[in-house]
C-alpha cells in the first residue's frame, strides 16, 4: 500500500493536540482495506496526546473502510460523520471516540474554524480568537 495516509497519521495526527478535551482517553484502530490486504493503525489518545503505532490489538473503537475513503478523509473530504452516515466507514465500539477522531482530521480545504474567521480579538468581548 502507498504511504499517503501513513504519512498524515505520523506527521499530523501523532503528538500533542491542545484542542482535545483533557478528559478524552481511549484507543482507536483504523483498518484500511485495499484489495485483499488490510493495513492497521492504532491510535492511543490520552491527556491531549495522540500516539500512533501499527497494531492489530483490540481497541475501544475500530473503524473499517477502504484505503481510498481514508485517503479522502485525510485530505478533508468527506467528513467522518458524513462518511459514517453514507456507510463509507463502519464503526465498532465506543462511537464517542469518532467525535474525537474527527478533530484530528482536517476540515474541507478552505474552511475556517469559527474562532479564526475574524483573525483576532472580538470587539467588545475581550476574548481572543485563534
Amino acid at each position: 500500500m502507498g504511504d499517503s495516509m501513513a504519512q498524515r497519521l505520523i506527521e499530523q495526527v501523532g503528538g500533542r493536540h491542545p484542542e482535545l478535551p483533557e478528559t478524552t482517553a481511549g484507543t482507536v484502530r483504523l483498518d484500511l482495506h485495499d484489495g485483499g490486504s488490510t493495513e492497521h493503525w492504532y491510535l492511543t489518545i490520552d491527556d491531549q496526546n495522540v500516539q500512533v503505532t501499527r497494531s492489530t490489538d483490540d481497541a475501544d473503537m475500530v473503524v473499517h473502510a477502504s484505503r481510498a475513503v481514508f485517503d479522502r478523509l485525510a485530505a478533508g473530504s468527506p467528513r467522518l460523520v458524513a462518511a459514517l452516515l453514507r456507510n463509507d466507514i463502519n464503526v465498532q465500539g465506543d462511537v464517542r471516540l469518532l467525535l474525537t477522531l474527527r478533530r484530528l482530521f482536517p476540515g474541507p480545504s478552505g474552511a475556517r474554524r469559527p474562532r479564526q474567521a475574524d483573525g483576532g480579538t472580538r470587539p467588545g468581548t475581550g476574548t481572543e480568537t485563534r
